[in-house]
């Protein structure tokens, strides 16, 4: 099973980034002859509508019957200001402040395979690291039958992460901010499945939604080897021993104009800690509670809330007697935000986020208690049936301000660490 993981993810990896211009095709939009906007709450995404999670439900697989195998590009460029220049400056090759770069440039190959399997994969090129590598990965399978006379789709997926493969904006993968600057300072305490696992791993599960009420998925994650990974381009892995198990389970409703999910998930990890096997393994568990709400109004109108909270609890004897750190840890991650989106053009957003956890040099560098404010509003143009640009052409614009209240335990100079960040996407399909 271990080997099957390996040649799959490789294969996929080198069909997104080396497939043959004569092959090319249009991406998700025109899989499905739906515009942007139909998936997507502001045209652009990642912020699903429910024709979009029934989508990524159904494995990628809708179409408009003609013969598709979507391939995209993607290249989002940004500038990025803190409040105080960094000392280190804010990556190798870049300044102490105010740089203007290319975030990445990426290849999706994002649709259909067969009429139940579809794929959503990237290759990223980092204009910040300077380096190629892959990005997410959500390989699926899915069909429908019924039970007590209510729909039943079921599925199974592959996917190179935790909540890689969620249906909902609430969880770390496609939550809020959907962006960041890669050249900002960023707080040092990060629960396991709050993104540090993403490229790193690779898990195989399967999943059920009963009635378009009741969604139950259970997946196990392991790490892939070094060589792999640095073929992959994934640096700093952190390292699992065996299979680690993830769970989602989600009601969800929509009643008139409005719809309500509710929800939890989470992940039982083993790690290595700094990929030392000599000590054993620390044991982490994190459980998560999510809600989510959209009111669509006025036909083009949408009003959304997100919230998240993630508890991680370690037992950390491994790390103890290899670095020194307690013998247990706690931290505690809470997110919410809302959005307000007119004509699927104009999105303004605002998130409150607070993470709070044991002061320990040794596994945070010491305090991770950091929180704040994000605001952010985005114009995007395109992606509906009456832009102004082309069809062919989707663009997204951005102004996000980072507001920090408290940065690594400390209140004195978080205000140092507050970031302005411009970003622009430019995404096509190659036909």
């Amino acid at each position: 099973m271990q080997l099957r993981y390996r040649l799959l993810a490789l294969s996929l990896l080198a069909l997104a980034l080396f497939a043959h211009p004569a092959r090319a095709v249009p991406s998700f939009a025109e899989q499905t002859g739906q515009p942007c906007s139909a998936c997507h709450v502001g045209a652009f995404g990642p912020q699903l509508t429910a024709f979009g999670r029934q989508f990524k439900l159904n494995g990628y697989t809708l179409s408009d019957g003609g013969d598709h195998i979507p391939l995209a590009a993607l290249a989002q460029t940004s500038f990025t200001h803190t409040a105080a220049d960094q000392d280190p400056k804010a990556a190798p090759g870049f300044r102490a402040n105010d740089n203007a770069t290319l975030d990445e440039a990426s290849l999706f190959l994002a649709g259909a395979l067969t009429d139940h399997v579809g794929v959503f994969a990237q290759g990223i090129y980092n204009g910040v690291g300077h380096g190629f590598a892959w990005g997410d990965l959500d390989l699926r399978y899915a069909d429908t039958t019924t039970l007590f006379g209510k729909d039943l789709v079921y599925g199974a997926t592959f996917n190179n992460g935790p909540t890689v493969q969620d249906l909902w904006n609430t969880t770390p993968a496609f939550g809020f901010p959907f962006a960041h600057s890669f050249l900002a300072p960023s707080p040092g305490g990060t629960t396991v499945i709050d993104g540090t696992l993403d490229q790193q791993v690779v898990g195989l599960g399967g999943y059920t939604q009963w009635n378009d009420l009741l969604y139950l998925e259970l997946d196990f994650y392991r790490s892939l080897r070094q060589g792999e990974l640095t073929a992959l381009g994934a640096l700093d892995a952190r390292q699992l021993d065996g299979n680690n198990p993830y769970w989602r389970a989600a009601l969800q409703h929509s009643f008139g104009d409005h719809y309500v999910e509710l929800g939890t998930y989470g992940m039982e990890a083993s790690l290595f800690p700094r990929a030392t096997q000599s000590f054993g393994a620390d044991h982490d568990l994190d459980t998560a509670v999510d809600a989510s709400y959209q009111w669509t109004f006025l036909e083009d109108y949408t009003l959304a809330a997100y919230s998240t909270y993630i508890l991680e609890t370690r037992n950390e004897d491994a790390s103890h007697r290899l670095l020194g750190a307690f013998t247990s840890d706690s931290l505690k991650t809470f997110r919410t935000n809302v959005s307000f989106t007119v004509e699927d053009t104009y999105t303004a957003n605002v998130q409150r986020f607070n993470m709070v956890g044991t002061t320990d040099v040794a596994e945070f560098g010491g305090s991770p208690n950091s929180a704040g404010w994000i605001g952010e509003l985005d114009y995007t143009p395109t992606g509906k049936g009456d832009s102004f640009l082309p069809s062919w052409l989707n663009v997204k614009f951005a102004l996000q301000y980072v507001d920090y209240t408290r940065f690594n335990g400390t209140i004195d100079h978080a205000s140092d660490k507050d970031t302005l960040y411009l970003l622009s996407w430019f995404a096509v399909p190659l036909d």
